[in-house]
């Protein structure tokens, strides 16, 4: 038998919320305060249930390698999978490596290959989200779910609206991600729900000397900055 809920009345309600108010203000100064000083980095997204045998771990491990042999630190989700990997590459070829955990009941623990003094941990999505494309040059989206797939709407949102600056968001694993991108070419496109220009936000590329070309061709000339 389902145990039955506390349901929390109106005052109880406002009661946490404003207690709720500190604590996400805590979560924004810390983040805002220790990523400011990490210098230039690429997030790297994915699902966390990909095992280290399967080719997108192995790939994600190469493409955080390649990208911090070039200069740039890596930013992941700080859990298993893809996450996991981006911070082994990035640990690998001795570059920063840098994780924004979130508490969940299930699937997210930290991973070894995060920096000792770069591990974040949050209760709240939005406040990790804001990090995350704060703090970016650029968003490389290997397969994943519904957790992926939010970063990565998220971020063409906020661009295509101006709301940040424009930076780099490539797909990898074009065999994944062409159902999707036809879909939103054929569909979204053909309604007149997006422009046709919105769909040049998005790369599909399949290996690492392809992100880091995008990357780097796309800040010559630009300065890196946070976006906001």
């Amino acid at each position: 038998m389902r145990k039955e809920q506390h349901h929390k009345g109106w005052n109880e309600i406002k009661t946490n919320d404003s207690w709720a108010i500190f604590k996400i203000m805590g979560e924004f100064v810390n983040g805002y305060e220790r990523l400011s000083a990490i210098g230039p980095c690429v997030s790297i997204f994915g699902s966390a249930r990909t095992k280290e045998n399967e080719k997108y771990y192995q790939l994600a491990v190469s493409i955080a390698k390649t990208i911090s042999e070039a200069g740039y630190g890596v930013i992941t989700g700080g859990g298993p999978g893809i996450m996991e990997a981006g911070n082994r590459g990035a640990h690998l070829a001795g570059g920063t490596s840098v994780g924004l955990n979130i508490d969940l009941p299930f699937e997210q623990h930290d991973n070894p290959y995060i920096d000792g003094d770069k591990s974040l941990d949050f209760d709240y999505f939005f406040v990790r989200k804001v990090m995350f494309v704060k703090y970016s040059q650029g968003f490389v989206v290997m397969p994943g779910g519904f957790g992926t797939l939010d970063e990565l709407f998220e971020a063409i949102t906020l661009i295509q609206t101006n709301k940040i600056e424009k930076f780099p968001i490539i797909l990898v694993g074009t065999d994944f991600w062409k159902g999707l991108f036809e879909w939103i070419k054929g569909t979204m496109l053909q309604a007149g729900n997006i422009s046709p220009h919105d769909l040049d936000l998005i790369r599909l590329v399949d290996t690492e000397d392809e992100v880091l070309e995008i990357i780097d061709s796309f800040y010559k000339g630009r300065s890196l900055s946070p976006n906001f």
